[in-house]
């Protein structure tokens, strides 16, 4: 099992941000990532819908033999982990927004969290919420528009600076000083989310701690890899107008291929 790759996947291309921290900490491992970029957002879909493209890629992931799944979308972790937990005899490394770290720095004791209006209203992430409620005032925005901004390539528009304006200034004025980051495209724009927010608020995301929780995984299993050299990362993507390969080769920061899914994911 050491030698079977890693699977990762996103509503899109968000998850590429988890990713490059997977592949950071784990150079030596076989990746593979896919982007339903065709379905994307999740944050808006049902859950009924997100959970049956989860259980789809997760069927992809099984019949390439990965020895572990990465969620990397908080929406899909909300809507869809606890009923596919049982049903695959898979680790599987969810997403949780990095509310404990930053409840335990605050000094303000309030902090913001910006996600996806799907992520915020879902059970998993009330649960999270309701248990540092006692520790830190917790005040959530709902994102709208902000994805599909990543998924076109816009990571510094007039749009997308009149959006983070909107989300951000709210919670700057309530005092905050985090901002976490509850969807795994927004550190995309954390340049920008840093430059509203301001140098007293710290912005934090989740992708370097579920790297290391990977990791852990990994290494209690016994599969992580022994190799010497570096692994090799493959692409996929739903999407079947051309963009992904050169929406993935400029967050990925390199040209790379990226291959249709097959039909049976695609649907």
């Amino acid at each position: 099992m050491h030698k079977n790759p890693i699977g990762v996947f996103d509503s899109g291309v968000g998850g590429l941000s988890v990713l490059r921290e997977i592949r950071k900490l784990l150079p030596e491992e076989d990746l593979l990532y896919v982007a339903d970029s065709a379905h994307a957002p999740y944050g808006d879909k049902s859950k009924e819908y997100i959970l049956e493209r989860s259980a789809t890629i997760m069927d992809f992931f099984v019949s390439r033999n990965v020895k572990a799944i990465v969620v990397a979308c908080n929406t899909a972790t909300g809507a869809a982990v606890k009923e596919l937990r049982p049903k695959y005899n898979v680790p599987m490394i969810a997403m949780e927004p990095a509310v404990k770290p930053a409840s335990e720095r605050s000094q303000t004791g309030i902090i913001g969290v910006l996600a996806t209006h799907r992520t915020i209203d879902s059970n998993n992430f009330q649960i999270l919420f309701a248990r540092f409620a006692g520790q830190v005032k917790i005040i959530t925005q709902a994102c709208p528009g902000l994805v599909e901004q990543v998924e076109l390539g816009y990571l510094d528009s007039h749009k997308i600076r009149a959006l983070l304006s909107q989300y951000i200034q709210p919670l700057v004025a309530k005092n905050v000083d985090f901002i976490v980051l509850g969807c795994t495209h927004y550190p995309f724009l954390a340049p920008i989310i840093q430059e509203i927010a301001g140098a007293s608020v710290t912005v934090i995301d989740s992708g370097a701690a579920i790297a290391r929780e990977l990791k852990s995984r990994l290494e209690k299993a016994s599969t992580i890899s022994n190799r010497q050299d570096f692994g090799c990362v493959q692409f996929w993507s739903s999407d079947k107008d051309g963009k992904a390969t050169r929406i993935i080769s400029q967050l990925w920061a390199t040209d790379v291929e990226v291959a249709y899914l097959p039909e049976y994911v695609l649907a």
